[in-house]
């Protein structure tokens, strides 16, 4: 069994992708790197989402010898050119403030009319070999944002963004209802082929 290291210490992330793996029926023992600890975190200093995580896989498929998956994700608002984009995650200033985000976000957003507020988040997940072999897939989830966050499953933007053909946001769907439409899970599943490709 081939042992794929997926580039998060998030237990959530590790779950869905064993998910995804098992439903299509890939033997691969998935892992992330909190089995790795004295491999350090990775500065992402891409300039766009594919960037940044072929960067963190390759870093991780150079220090383990494993084929390494990597992901990069983040809230691209049309209005606003494609900010946040890659820096949703550190848009008030502070990594991971997820209030201080969504409040800036908001402020910025005030004056914009509803037919103004369209969205998507991004996902790019790229698979690297020790060999330097590299793949990357992107995936997203179109929506517009709401002038007031609800809901309180999910992180980050997900109160405010209501998916194309929904009622609710991303944050009042269960994780189940979340995962078959995000952004994650379809890059996710786009890379079965690939790992299915690459690695048998």
């Amino acid at each position: 069994m081939t042992r794929l290291i997926l580039a998060t210490r998030n237990t959530g992330k590790i779950a869905e992708l064993r998910a995804i793996l098992g439903d299509a029926g890939l033997p691969h023992e998935l892992v992330g790197t909190d089995a790795y600890p004295e491999i350090p975190d990775v500065k992402e200093t891409g300039v766009t989402f594919a960037e940044n995580a072929l960067l963190k896989a390759h870093a991780l498929a150079r220090a383990t010898g494993l084929p390494a998956i990597a992901d990069d994700s983040g809230l691209c608002v049309d209005v606003l050119g494609g900010a946040p984009g890659i820096f949703s995650a550190r848009w008030a200033g502070r990594h991971g403030d997820d209030q201080a985000n969504l409040n800036l976000l908001l402020a910025q957003l005030a004056d914009v009319p509803d037919e103004h507020r369209t969205a998507h988040f991004a996902c790019a997940a790229a698979l690297a070999l020790p060999d330097g072999t590299e793949r990357v897939v992107e995936g997203r989830l179109r929506g517009t944002l709401r002038h007031k966050p609800a809901g309180t499953n999910g992180f980050g933007y997900d109160p405010i963004l209501q998916p194309e053909g929904e009622t609710r946001t991303c944050a009042e769907l269960s994780p189940e209802e979340k995962n078959a439409i995000s952004h994650r899970g379809k890059a996710f599943r786009a890379l079965v082929p690939v790992v299915r490709e690459l690695l048998g």
